[in-house]
């Protein structure tokens, strides 16, 4: 049996059996998918009524729930509705949390296609494998969140940068109107691609003919709703900067942990926590633009595309989770595009760090879901768990900025190597 065989039998295996977890492990991981998108989406399709099944008796109830991201302000970006709304193309055959899964599927295959290709890269079967070992240690949030359509989506899109940086550009820019994160690859593919003006055209094409499609839809005061929505939320209990308020917890200090019913997401309180969500974005931007920054050095000074792109895209990635005070578990999949890539380029120098991001995807699925309402109650083991898991993100995302200023430069800069196909 040959090597892509074995890798598309491993592929199958692991989507089927971590979508069926989401049905069986606690604390309903799959929850976000019938809860919120399915009404989001059902309503576009209803004229703004999203009509469902009373489980108790029976009869049909129809909840209003407008236009989220064109009459009402959204906490994602307009194309979050795209995926949401193909979940319905299978929704009649199964319902649709399975049918959400079955999309999750089948774009996780296109580019699980280009990424294996023949299957006789070394780096790309090795990228692949560890794609696959992520989403098994990661679990169900790893399909059954928004997330889960970025990081194919980032794939290629990092995958295509090189010779085909117009369509590479574009499903980058798409990714982020779905979810803001890759705006970070995208930041990085602008300063480590030569051909910058078509990186630059390929995203401000997506957005125009978003915003245009948003404002005809008559969504124009609530275009960007989603950064206010981001700015405005405080800290949710997996981010990294709420482990300090999860100890005091432990220990019996003040710190509690409440239920936001707006964001769906529980949050901590404690000791100087205004000030802390107040300093967290600032210390985001101000960490994103350093990073950025040092990397415009290393390509101005004439740092390849193949040494300069993947230490970058993961430290502005992982400066993304680092310093965000969001945090939920489904976060750590951002991960997977930037070491993917790094894999595919030098399998040697990064399957140390691909190997630490198995790691914070394996603590991520025992927090969520496994010990989830332990956490909420700083509980020892899972409380230990997330401290691992945020040092871990820490150590991935200094060992990324060094490998960074490490990058070698050169200052006459000929024809940019591509990326290895094979």
């Amino acid at each position: 049996m040959s090597k892509r065989a074995v890798l598309w039998i491993a592929f199958l295996v692991v989507h089927v059996g971590v979508s069926i977890l989401g049905w069986v492990m606690p604390n309903e991981p799959m929850g976000d998918v019938y809860r919120v998108y399915e009404p989001w989406s059902g309503a576009f399709l209803n004229g703004g009524w999203f009509t469902e099944l009373d489980s108790a008796t029976g009869q049909e109830m129809r909840t209003e729930v407008g236009f989220v991201g064109i009459t009402e302000s959204w906490v994602y970006p307009q194309l979050a509705l795209l995926p949401m709304l193909a979940a319905w193309a299978f929704a009649w055959a199964v319902s649709y949390t399975p049918a959400w899964a079955i999309m999750v599927g089948l774009v996780d295959a296109a580019a699980f296609a280009v990424l294996v290709g023949r299957g006789r890269s070394t780096g790309r079967n090795a990228a692949a494998w560890f794609w696959l070992a992520f989403v098994a240690l990661m679990g169900p949030v790893a399909l059954y969140r928004l997330d889960a359509i970025t990081v194919p989506l980032g794939i290629l899109g990092c995958l295509w940068l090189v010779r085909r940086p117009w369509l590479g550009s574009i499903l980058l820019a798409v990714a982020t109107w779905i979810k803001v994160w890759p705006a970070a690859l995208l930041a990085a593919a602008v300063i480590a691609v030569r051909r910058r003006s078509a990186v630059i055209g390929g995203a401000v094409a997506v957005s125009v003919v978003t915003l245009g499609a948003v404002v005809l839809a008559g969504g124009a005061a609530h275009a960007f709703g989603f950064v206010g929505d981001q700015t405005g939320r405080g800290l949710q209990v997996e981010s990294p900067v709420s482990t300090f308020y999860l100890w005091d917890l432990m220990l019996g200090g003040p710190s509690r942990v409440y239920y936001n019913p707006d964001l769906l997401t529980f949050e901590v309180l404690g000791p100087y926590v205004d000030p802390v969500i107040d300093a967290m974005t600032p210390l985001l931007v101000i960490a994103v633009v350093s990073i950025a920054l040092l990397g415009a050095y290393k390509a101005w000074r004439g740092a390849t595309f193949v040494t300069l792109f993947p230490p970058l895209a993961l430290a502005l990635v992982t400066a993304f989770v680092a310093f965000n005070k969001v945090g939920s578990p489904q976060y750590m999949v951002w991960l997977v595009v930037p070491l993917v890539v790094g894999l595919v380029i030098d399998r040697r120098c990064w399957w140390k760090p691909a190997l630490l991001g198995l790691v914070i995807a394996l603590a991520t699925q025992i927090i969520y879901p496994m010990t989830y309402f332990d956490l909420l109650v700083a509980m020892p083991f899972p409380v230990v768990v997330i401290t691992v898991r945020n040092l871990l993100l820490v150590v991935l995302t200094v060992w990324s900025v060094l490998l960074l200023a490490r990058v070698r430069t050169r200052r006459s800069v000929g024809r940019t190597a591509p990326v290895p196909v094979g």
